[in-house]
């Protein structure tokens, strides 16, 4: 594997590989790594995102594992085929690391100091699609064991902005019964609503394409 042609050892790097309690090969420091540091560019080949889904289908993964990430809407880096020592930092939901992208580039800064013999991490933030099924979280599966872990690296998912409590005075005048013209006018919006929804209904279900994105790291 460290062997390989597709592999591009970087000079001077400040941690070594060994197996990591997390998953497979880990990524550990050699020397302490101060806050804010470049650490190493995470590089793989350059492909679109059509030929990212051509090249792994998460569907028949029994669990997910691809090395993509996310350089922008039409660019995708695989480091499953050219990579170098980055492809083996492991996720963390408490990550030391952070993903930024920086003039077409990727690279992994520290988050905090990091101390000889720690294991750097960072937040793989797989993001989320409107076709991830209730099995998403099973697919994508987080071992980083510690007291937050959200048992994913998908992303976090959003929550919905709180709701703003109308002011009194808007809630009185909101009260008052409308006009008879007003009326009408919500009783024929109502029914158009209805026809509409009842139309939808009626029409055959259409299957959804694999939205491209899916099983990609996000940088920050």
């Amino acid at each position: 594997m460290m062997t390989s042609p597709s592999f591009q050892p970087t000079p001077s790097i400040p941690f070594e590989l060994r197996q990591s309690p997390i998953q497979g090969l880990g990524a550990f420091a050699t020397r302490r790594i101060r806050k804010g540091a470049r650490i190493i560019e995470y590089i793989g080949e350059r492909i679109t995102q059509a030929e990212a889904d051509v090249r792994y289908d998460d569907e028949s993964m029994e669990r997910h594992h691809t090395f993509l990430f996310n350089l922008d809407d039409d660019t995708v880096l695989d480091a499953g085929t050219v990579h170098n020592e980055s492809r083996y930092i492991n996720h963390s939901c408490e990550p030391n690391c952070q993903s930024l992208i920086d003039k077409g580039h990727i690279h992994i800064y520290a988050l905090r100091a990091i101390e000889p013999g720690e294991e750097l991490t960072y937040d793989y933030a797989y993001e989320r699609t409107p076709e991830m099924g209730d099995d998403a979280e099973g697919l994508y599966v987080c071992r980083c064991g510690t007291p937050s872990c959200r048992g994913t690296i998908l992303a976090p998912e959003k929550k919905a902005p709180a709701r703003r409590k109308k002011s009194a005075s808007k809630a009185k005048r909101s009260a008052k019964a409308p006009s008879k013209s007003k009326s009408k006018a919500a009783s024929k919006s109502k029914a158009a609503s209805k026809s509409k929804a009842a139309s939808k209904s009626k029409s055959p279900a259409t299957s959804r394409s694999k939205s491209a994105g899916r099983g990609r790291r996000a940088a920050s």
